[in-house]
């Protein structure tokens, strides 16, 4: 018996295919050195991989079976898995707003400051000559010989009458990076650079590159790389910024461990976020399951305009009534405040004190969630047969007791991995943290921003991109303890499942 694999395909002539092939990677071989030449050489990687397995799985009658599966794998190889495996490399390296350059670009930063002498400093002005240019010092009434702008470049000045024309300055801006090049010699022999988008100056370095890992400070001191920490260092250690991005292997993952002022907050936020999700899965489910049970009730009038207004809440968009809530629970002028201050003449801190700024938002999140479970409920409550449920009455059972013994029972299993979604999905429920408290009040004593509302996703984004240190590193790091303690509760709920199932299957 032949595979689909093995199966040739002979369906009119090959070349229309194998043109579109070669066109198609060609424009995929051209966007990876296009990518390269945007000194982005992993990407550029990637993009020839795929052009090169598409080449030969587009290209071969032979893997026509994998045809179909090539444009998702492709997907999760680019959008997916390298994602997470540039994200754990990043958490073993020190990259962060003090570390975002590559070494020789370290260099060129601290080489190019200076200190501009204000005696010397003077206006200029650009004037074409041919293919060249002149710089024309009209204070000093001196013009430079043609230099050409396009690097690093020298000229004498000599005294000159003004050119007859000169460059606008928005069109001698255009030419900056050849002016921060150009060196200009005086008739006194004094040497003056381009000190801003107006001047020339004498401009004194801050720092000379003196060897290979060492710069010369204008004050003697010497500087020398060290590239376990990614800074040039003085004798006693201290670190001149800014740095650039070295491999400095578990250093992240001991400073989480280490560190009081990491691995309390921490522990804090990671509790809380299991007690988040639970909470808030146990919540939707108990509140969808009553009220679908309420709207099964034959009795019940109007059950087609319940139905409609208790589904509404899923049919706005979460984002809107997540700030209708925020408007809500405001401490001032929020409708709830009022209520609660007008019955029982109080007024809770909803957004300044950190208990009730999660009550706050388990309220929210259980009014957002409800919806779904109700919906799911009403349709497993109809498979439940109504033999079983009458037999057990006559059995003379409550309500409450066919509820927890016939009914409860038999919708479970197909709710359960529905409710491990809800997990899932709650445990990093972002956009609620955000919208609401944005992670605040935060955690006092801590060294990095950690909030009480925080959950380990809103954390991680903080840690990573919303405060003035951003230290993508460490965020890096603590996203893999975050993947890893997921994996295992994951692993965790299958065996629990299959348990279950053997159990009920007498096995």
């Amino acid at each position: 018996m032949s595979s689909i694999a093995d199966t040739p395909i002979a369906n009119g002539p090959a070349w229309p295919r194998l043109v579109m092939v070669g066109l198609g990677t060609l424009v995929l071989l051209f966007a990876a050195f296009y990518l390269y030449q945007l000194a982005q050489p992993l990407f550029g990687a990637i993009l020839l991989a795929i052009a090169v397995g598409f080449a030969i799985i587009f290209g071969a009658n032979r893997f026509y079976g994998a045809r179909f599966i090539f444009p998702g794998v492709a997907a999760v190889l680019v959008f997916i898995a390298f994602p997470v495996i540039y994200t754990i490399y990043i958490g073993f390296t020190n990259y962060s707003s003090f570390n975002l350059l590559s070494y020789e670009r370290t260099i060129e930063v601290l080489t190019s400051r200076g200190a501009v002498d204000p005696a010397t400093e003077q206006p200029f002005a650009v004037a074409q000559d041919g293919e060249a240019y002149r710089i024309w010092l009209p204070e000093a009434g001196l013009l430079s010989d043609p230099v050409s702008l396009q690097g690093p470049d020298s000229a004498n000045l000599a005294p000159a009458e003004a050119p007859a024309s000169l460059l606008e300055r928005r069109e001698a801006i255009k030419l900056r990076s050849g002016l921060q090049g150009l060196s200009l010699t005086s008739p006194d022999g004094t040497i003056i650079q381009n000190a801003g988008l107006r001047t020339f100056a004498s401009v004194t370095p801050d720092y000379v590159r003196t060897g290979p890992d060492m710069l010369t400070k204008a004050d003697g001191t010497i500087l020398t790389a060290n590239h376990q920490t990614g800074f040039f260092e003085d004798e006693t250690g201290a670190q001149v910024p800014p740095g650039w991005r070295v491999n400095i292997g578990w250093g992240n993952f001991e400073r989480v461990f280490q560190s009081e002022g990491i691995r309390g907050p921490m522990i804090g936020i990671f509790v809380w976020t299991f007690v988040f999700a639970t909470a808030s899965v146990a919540l939707t489910f108990a509140l969808g399951l009553t009220l679908a049970v309420i709207l099964q009730w034959e009795h019940l009038r109007f059950k087609a305009v319940y139905r409609i207004l208790l589904i509404l809440p899923y049919a706005v968009p979460a984002f809107i009534s997540i700030l209708v809530f925020k408007g809500l629970f405001n401490q001032n002028f929020g409708e709830i405040n009022l209520i609660l201050n007008a019955l029982f003449g109080i007024s809770p801190n909803w957004f300044t004190d950190g208990t009730l700024a999660r009550v706050m938002i388990l309220i929210v999140n259980t009014w957002l969630g409800y919806p779904y479970m109700m919906l799911l409920a009403m349709g497993f409550l109809q498979s439940v047969p109504e033999d079983h449920k009458k037999a057990a009455a006559l059995e003379g059972a409550s309500a409450l007791r066919v509820f927890f013994t016939i009914t409860l029972p038999q919708i479970i299993p197909p709710f359960l991995p529905l409710l491990i979604a809800s997990f899932a999905f709650n445990f990093n429920n972002m956009v609620l943290i955000f919208l609401l408290t944005r992670g605040l009040p935060d955690v006092p004593g801590t060294v990095i921003p950690a909030g009480e509302t925080d959950i380990l996703a809103s954390f991680t984004y903080r840690l990573a991109f919303d405060n003035a240190g951003q230290q993508f590193g460490l965020a890096g790091a603590i996203t893999l303890l975050i993947f890893l303690a997921v994996a295992a509760i994951s692993y965790a709920n299958f065996v629990a499942m299959r348990r279950a199932a053997q159990k009920r299957a007498g096995r």
